[in-house]
């Protein structure tokens, strides 16, 4: 178990980014998410923040009750929307900072803690201060920990996990051996496809996927990466790197895992 500050870095990651984008002109592009301009990644982090917010104050743990919540329109100009970007991440801080982590609570993962959203919460904060900083071209440092963590938690919960529905097909011939040279760890993920059928809306789904072993065994893998805690955070969430993040093996599977993560994450 991580003995991580969440909170700590969830507040003051909010507030850096904030401080990015407070000067920052309404309109200009965010260079990460081609779609936004600056309002645009405002918008968006104090809707995920009230939304989760909401979730844990007012203790929803079914989901029909978080599909029902009403969501809050969007300010129609700069000042009224940071001050309600302040609010609202204010307010997550306070619900989250109040609630163990083992409460319950609704998640869109088969964890359904407060402590899942502390997490994730953090990591969501920390990606889009760094949209932010590049938005206004003043980049700073991603802790160290935060960042071994954040690659810990894109590969295993948002890249590694898949609905029950399904049925995941591994090709044991492409491996992938992601390893932070900083912090020694290192995850060994295994390609393959993902084939089902969504019960949602019915929809077949065929895609390539990934998983990652609990814990890396050791030997050797058809290629690898290699970086900084940070900069493997950043590749792996499609944000530019500030140092390198090193390829070698067979360059196919490298470009597989590529193609693998390319979609992004909704």
């Amino acid at each position: 178990m991580t003995d991580i500050d969440f909170l700590d870095h969830l507040t003051r990651d909010s507030a850096r980014f904030a401080a990015a984008l407070r000067d920052s002109p309404p309109d200009v592009a965010v260079p990460t998410c081609p779609d936004w301009n600056a309002d645009d990644l405002l918008w968006h982090l104090a809707e995920v923040q009230w939304y989760w917010g909401t979730i844990v104050r007012e203790k929803i743990t079914e989901t029909e009750r978080a599909n029902e919540i009403d969501h809050p329109s969007r300010p129609t100009d700069r000042e009224a929307l940071l001050a309600f970007y302040d609010k609202v991440s204010g307010d997550l801080a306070d619900a989250l900072g109040s609630s163990p982590p083992e409460t319950p609570a609704w998640t869109w993962s088969d964890e359904q803690t407060v402590g899942f959203i502390l997490r994730r919460q953090a990591h969501e904060a920390l990606i889009h201060r760094v949209d932010a900083e590049l938005v206004a071209d003043e980049r700073t440092p991603l802790d160290q920990a935060l960042s071994r963590d954040g690659v810990d938690e894109v590969l295993h919960v948002m890249y590694g996990g898949a609905p029950p529905w399904g049925e995941f097909t591994p090709e044991s011939d492409k491996t992938v051996r992601v390893r932070a040279t900083d912090t020694g760890d290192s995850w060994l993920l295994t390609l393959g496809r993902f084939v089902g059928t969504d019960p949602d809306d019915g929809s077949s789904i065929d895609e390539p996927d990934l998983r990652v072993a609990a814990t890396d065994p050791g030997g050797p893998a058809a290629a690898e990466l290699a970086g900084s805690a940070a900069d493997l955070d950043l590749w792996l969430w499609h944000r530019p790197t500030v140092g390198e993040v090193e390829r070698s093996g067979d360059e196919n599977v490298l470009v597989a895992l590529e193609a693998t993560i390319a979609p992004g994450i909704n």
